[in-house]
């Protein structure tokens, strides 16, 4: 059974930096892209930063330039870092690994950005 479990999330202050991790566990065949999503109440979950099979990388253009995401494949993790941290950065992030068949999401994990 496939399950992604995120981790890192918290409350920071405005400019600061926050890592998420999202470890894999089981066989996932057939991967399209690994990424992750953000949500706030009440509005649509959004694409945050994903990696396309071939290396490519897409981020929203609310993130460019502040927020990297990066995959340890040996460690079947994947990682958001997560720098300049603003109010609007406050969301439920959820981990998402896309294949061919289905969608995999995680547990989600709170960020708060607040002074």
């Amino acid at each position: 059974q496939v399950q992604l479990v995120e981790s890192g999330g918290g409350l920071v202050q405005p400019g600061g930096s926050l890592t998420l991790s999202c470890a894999a566990s089981g066989s996932i065949f057939s991967i399209l892209t690994v990424g992750w999503y953000r949500q706030d109440p009440g509005k649509q979950r959004e694409l945050v930063a994903r990696i396309i099979s071939a290396g490519i990388t897409n981020y929203a253009d609310s993130v460019k330039g502040r927020f990297t995401i990066s995959r340890d494949n040996a460690k079947n993790t994947v990682y958001l870092q997560m720098n300049s941290l603003k109010p609007e950065d406050t969301a439920v992030y959820y981990c998402n690994v896309r294949t061919v068949v289905r969608d995999y999401w995680g547990q989600g994990t709170q960020v708060t950005v607040s002074s």
